[in-house]
């Protein structure tokens, strides 16, 4: 397998807020500017009606499986399967000090970064115990791990080392070398996408080849990153900013100031939107057809959000989680 790093730097940012007369830069035009900026309508969570309340604290880095959605608890050292059918919770699996980063289900199994422990968790799916532990750790605990092509892969450097996981010998087979201050990787359109603070960027990687196909340089601080309806839209910590990439053109088509405060937030995409959530502001939801920031939901919890099942799964508070209905969220007006 090859190892190869290309850096190519795609500018153009473009303003959209809210209700505001913001200007759209396809790549090739840069630093867009915007009218001046109106908020998106600030809402209470509380006008929100769950479909099902969860006692049990939502935290980042949950993700979905066929029938069910698994949620980390870094305090507990465990995660819990909820099954999407009827929101029942199993008991909690026991995988280590302090997971982090994200869970990925692949291959049979879950598998969980534990930062306490600096190991990979690997655990059966079915019989929800620890089958094998991989002496590796995450780059960033903030950051996500993702599977692709046959292959699990983990930032485990945060001078932008890729790891490829080979999933039948657990063993590392490959290293593809991406820009310094790498955050999360996620795979989606046919690509993986990895985020990374130096040069501000956002490097699609081939998972057939080990390639680098293209650098693209986003808002400042990406971090955090979500892929669906129509992009790759990376979390700014920065400035709490939202870059959208075209993934057909790997240029950038919009970047959306949000708020600052969402910065060290989630991010999601999905029901037609995208999704963010910080403490404080449990749902701040963004238009992809417009590019701009539409709603604000402030109240408890918030930090951990996440599209599956037809539904919206929120923190709502540190021991509740809730289940939404997105359409209904999106159609909330002030």
């Amino acid at each position: 397998m090859r190892r190869q790093a290309l850096f190519g730097v795609v500018p153009g940012l473009a303003l959209a807020w809210w209700m505001g007369a913001g200007v759209g830069a396809q790549g090739g035009a840069s630093n867009g500017s915007a009218a001046a900026p109106r908020p998106p309508a600030e809402l209470a969570l509380s006008r929100l009606t769950p479909d099902a309340v969860l006692p049990l604290a939502f935290e980042p880095g949950a993700v979905a499986s066929e029938d069910a959605i698994w949620v980390p608890n870094r305090s507990a050292g465990t995660i819990i399967r909820i099954a999407a059918k009827d929101n029942t919770a199993d008991p909690p699996v026991a995988v280590g000090k302090d997971p982090c980063a994200s869970i990925v289900v692949a291959f049979n199994s879950v598998w969980v970064p534990t930062c306490g422990d600096h190991v990979i968790a690997r655990v059966d799916a079915k019989a929800k115990k620890v089958s094998a532990t991989l002496t590796m750790e995450v780059a960033q605990p903030e950051g996500r791990i993702a599977s692709s092509v046959g292959s699990l892969w983990i930032l485990t450097d945060r001078k932008g080392v890729l790891s490829r996981v080979d999933p039948d010998t657990n063993a590392t087979v490959a290293e593809i070398y991406v820009a310094g201050g790498a955050t999360a990787v996620a795979d989606g359109d046919a690509a993986l996408w990895v985020t990374s603070e130096q040069g501000n960027r956002l490097t699609r990687v081939n998972p057939h080849t080990n390639e680098i196909a293209e650098s693209v340089e986003v808002g400042p601080k990406p971090g955090r990153l979500a892929i669906g309806e129509g992009g790759v839209w990376t979390l700014n910590r920065g400035d709490g900013s939202v870059t959208r990439v075209d993934p057909k053109t790997n240029k950038v088509v919009a970047t959306i100031a949000v708020d600052a405060t969402l910065a060290s937030g989630d991010i999601t995409a999905g029901a037609g939107s995208i999704w963010v959530s910080a403490a404080g502001a449990p749902i701040a939801r963004i238009d992809p057809r417009s590019n701009r920031a539409v709603q604000r939901f402030t109240g408890p919890g918030g930090g951990a959000i996440l599209v599956a099942h037809g539904s919206l799964w929120v923190a709502a508070g540190p021991q509740l989680t809730w289940r939404l209905d997105p359409a209904l969220v999106s159609a909330v007006r002030p």
